[in-house]
């Protein structure tokens, strides 16, 4: 089974327990964790070992970037100067190439370099300052670089190893629950685009018998009865698992029947809409009341065509009644 590839990019030194507690911590969770130190990334010959490193970075899934006061060893790569008009170290050409290849990236600082942090933006350009918590004032720079970025990277001091981790476990939970939801609205979005290739098949074969049959309006009418919105709704809520249409209220009538329901005239209700209606007694004691809007049908009681965007929840209702229980006789008033 695949495992999610996590790199640890760090100064190795001054940050080397941490490093090794990271790499337990997510050994513990089943990731993949890759250290330079523990041969997890393999070298040839070909290449400096820089490049091994920052081909592991790009095949890696997620990269957590631990910065310390140590500015560490300087890159070669000749790009990288060109394009930040500076040398940089190793670990930030890791950060930089997990950026753009939009990678997963969660970036921590120590606390004491963090808050000294702000001591250099007031003295931005001034190199006769020195700094208690770094040995290279262009770990500054590069913080001031990644702060500035236009995504949305993860940020957070620290003080130990346990600060990381704790941050990590609760930011790979929330990845999980991403996941999940993302995989929900994949089956909404394959339903959507399955009902959307059903109309538009729907849709080609009326066009179709429309051009090629234009004597043949019955058969027409046929096919977009058997998919009106009244018979989808009727065919769900009646539990009817084969195919049928509705000309008028003669046909619905009839159905209704079939399925037990007794009709019980026309009503009202308070927004001044007519329905007709239909009861029904089940063996349980409840009782099943459905309303069909007259709406629905033309002067002479035939079924009209309605377009499923036009259906409204209100044009058919369903209620189940349980009855009233009955009452204790103490607590008649007599």
């Amino acid at each position: 089974m695949a495992k999610p590839r996590v790199f640890i990019s760090s100064t190795f030194y001054d940050l080397r327990q941490i490093r090794a507690d990271i790499d337990q911590f997510l050994k513990g969770l089943g990731y993949e964790a890759i250290r330079n130190e523990e041969g997890s990334s393999p070298y040839g010959k070909e290449e400096r070992l820089e490049e091994y490193c920052i081909q592991e970075v790009r095949h890696s899934d997620i990269l957590v970037s631990i910065i310390g006061g140590r500015f560490g060893s300087e890159s070669k790569d000749e790009a990288s100067i060109e394009k930040y008009l500076q040398k940089g170290s190793i670990s930030q050409r890791e950060l930089r190439t997990a950026i753009d290849n939009q990678k997963q990236v969660y970036i921590f600082i120590d606390k004491n370099v963090s808050a000294e942090y702000q001591t250099y933006l007031l003295n931005k350009g001034n190199d006769k300052v020195n700094y208690k918590f770094v040995d290279d004032q262009r770990i500054y720079s590069f913080i001031e670089e990644i702060k500035n970025l236009g995504v949305n990277n993860n940020i957070k001091d620290f003080e130990t190893s346990e600060d990381i981790t704790s941050y990590l476990r609760e930011q790979f939970a929330g990845l999980f629950q991403r996941f999940i939801d993302n995989q929900r609205r994949v089956k909404e979005i394959n339903l959507i685009a399955e009902l959307e290739r059903t109309s538009k098949n729907l849709n080609q074969l009326v066009e179709f018998i429309s051009n090629q049959n234009k004597d043949q309006q019955e058969e027409i009418n046929q096919i977009l009865m058997i998919n009106h919105p009244l018979v989808n709704w009727l065919r769900v809520k009646l539990y009817i698992k084969y195919n049928f249409y509705i000309v008028g209220y003669n046909d619905l009538n009839q159905l209704m029947l079939a399925r037990r329901f007794n009709p019980q005239g026309e009503v009202m209700d308070p927004g001044g809409e007519e329905y007709y209606t239909w009861t029904r007694n089940n063996s349980d004691g409840t009782t099943t009341y459905i309303k069909i809007s007259k709406t629905l049908f033309d002067y002479d009681s035939q079924l009209i065509n309605v377009l499923a965007a036009n259906w409204k929840d209100s044009m058919a209702i369903v209620n189940h009644i349980n009855p009233m229980p009955f009452g204790n006789d103490n607590d008649l008033p007599f």
